[in-house]
């Protein structure tokens, strides 16, 4: 099986680090080279003077017994050829008694490869390593005898070997000792020297973390590291004026937010009086006791049905207005399953081409909010599904504690994974949950209305006709309600397969005190 290669790092200081690291190991590497090398050559060229001095003494002295060992050192060799034969061949021995100057040597025995070596030397006065097979490495030279003959005399090179080893082992040891050092210390000094870059990362992660979608967002300080001769100081300076741009821009769009939902409460407010006066003379007209040509009352209906139209779509304005501004809702216990039996009820009696399903429990579940509030989101996510699904579909509405799963029981089998849309996550306050959830295996949410599906005045139809759906507010008015009582809402949709997932406290016998919304806060 193949080993997974190693990631390299992949943070800036592991990568500082490690390239240091690997220019010191290289340093240390050419350094070492070049001394061992320079050393073996200095220890090759001190045995070339050593046997350009004895010219050869010991190898001529072979032709007399056993050679004239005096000032030779322990382990020297010499030979003497004739026509390429080797005629006599000794090494010196080692001195047994330091009173005796003169040791014997010792005659070999060599192989033929050895003489083959011997003979294959040019008599030029000149150094070579030559490997005998009994003795080991050797430095030879060779040089022309008086008689006609070739004169070899060689030195081990044991001691020389042993000594550049020595140095290779010590250096191996010393550079091991500077790498950790400096992988030590490097570490250190870089990871002092990146602190304000690791500053800015925090302070840019902590920008990440702020919900910058909507309402006053309080940007975080910026780093104090602007020194603009260092790299990091430049990145700090820039980090600065680009936090500062996007405060300004943050808090220009929260201000024209701020406006634009004053304008929309003020307008809704103002409007509500002159729509019940044309309401109430449009009824008065209609009542009227004298003949009414057809035209003018069908208008008088028309003036009628359209200033309802324009009343509840004021009334919904003015709700998410203050919703916006953060005004408490009332906090009573109410049964959840009766305001689904109520919705459900009226759902039929508005489509009764749909078919309408219940799944509740056998006790009543109660949570703890505004009733009147609670049944008007149910009422929206109810005529959502019976607006925008044809007839025959099949809406379930399900009470009971959170799903664990996607899946709705009773109603859809698992198939593909749908397209979930958490708008407002799990909420965060602790407690037990209630989960209220309408579901319909109709044609699904269109693609590209998922990601904006809670926001104000979206519709499916975009040619905006009253035939085809309402105002657009009625799920933003659901997302507002449910965050108002502390809870969430999400959708799921695929075609054949559209879940909404109301999550709400549920009522633990104590009322909690009414929970405010600060202004601007998204909903």
């Amino acid at each position: 099986m193949r080993l997974p290669r190693p990631l390299p790092p992949v943070t800036l200081r592991g990568r500082l680090i490690a390239g240091l690291l690997v220019l010191l190991a290289c340093a240390c590497a050419a350094v070492g080279v070049v001394s061992v090398l320079a050393l073996d050559r200095s220890l090759l060229e001190g045995l070339d003077r050593q046997l350009a001095t004895s010219r050869g003494r010991y190898a001529s002295s072979l032709e007399h017994s056993q050679g004239d060992t005096r000032g030779q050192s322990a382990g020297t060799f010499g030979a003497r050829l004739v026509a390429g034969v080797v005629t006599q061949c000794g090494v010196v021995a080692p001195q047994r008694d330091t009173d005796d100057i003169s040791a014997p040597g010792a005659r070999l025995t060599l192989s033929a490869a050895d003489t083959a070596a011997l003979a294959a030397l040019p008599a030029d006065g000149r150094g070579r390593t030559v490997r005998l097979s009994w003795l080991g490495d050797y430095r030879l030279m060779a040089v022309p005898g008086l008689d006609g003959d070739t004169l070899v005399t060689g030195l081990p090179l044991v001691e020389a070997e042993s000594t550049v080893h020595r140095l290779e082992a010590v250096e191996a040891a010393v550079f091991a000792v500077a790498l950790v050092l400096t992988g030590v210390a490097g570490a250190l000094w870089v990871g002092v020297s990146l602190r304000p870059l690791r500053r800015v990362a925090a302070t840019a992660r902590g920008v990440t973390e702020l919900p910058l979608a909507d309402g006053a967002v309080e940007l975080p300080q910026g780093v104090p590291y602007t020194d603009p001769r260092t790299e990091v100081g430049q990145v700090g300076a820039s980090f600065n004026r680009m936090l500062a741009h996007v405060g300004d821009a943050l808090a220009r769009r929260h201000a024209s937010e701020q406006r634009l939902r004053r304008f929309a409460a003020d307008a809704s407010h103002e409007l509500r009086t002159p729509l019940a006066a044309i309401r109430g003379h449009s009824e008065l007209a209609r009542r009227h006791p004298g003949p009414v040509p057809p035209e003018v009352r069908h208008a008088l209906e028309r003036v009628q049905a359209e200033s309802v139209r324009m009343g509840h779509l004021v009334d919904d304005l003015l709700l998410l207005a203050r919703l916006d501004a953060g005004r408490p809702l009332r906090r009573e216990e109410v049964d959840l399953t009766r305001l689904v039996l109520d919705a459900a009820g009226d759902a039929r009696v508005a489509g009764p081409d749909h078919r309408w399903r219940l799944e509740l429990p056998e006790e009543p579940v109660t949570v703890a909010g505004d009733a009147d509030r609670l049944h008007q989101v149910l009422t929206n996510l109810l005529d959502n599904a019976r607006t925008h699904t044809p007839g025959g579909t099949t809406v379930l509405v399900r009470v009971g504690p959170p799903a664990s799963g996607p899946s709705v029981s009773g109603l859809l089998s698992d198939g593909m994974p749908v397209s979930g849309l958490p708008l407002d996550g799990l909420p965060a306050t602790g407690g037990p949950w209630v989960e209220l959830s309408v579901a319909d295996d109709g044609p699904g949410i269109p693609e590209e209305l998922r990601g904006e599906i809670f926001e104000r005045f979206v519709r499916a139809d975009l040619g905006r006709s009253r035939a085809s759906g309402g105002t657009g507010l009625g799920l933003a008015i659901v997302r507002a309600v449910a965050g108002a009582h502390g809870g969430s809402v999400e959708v799921e949709s695929r075609p054949g397969r559209t879940v909404f997932r109301l999550l709400l406290p549920a009522f633990r016998g104590d009322l909690p005190a009414p929970e405010t919304l600060p202004s601007g806060t998204p909903t």
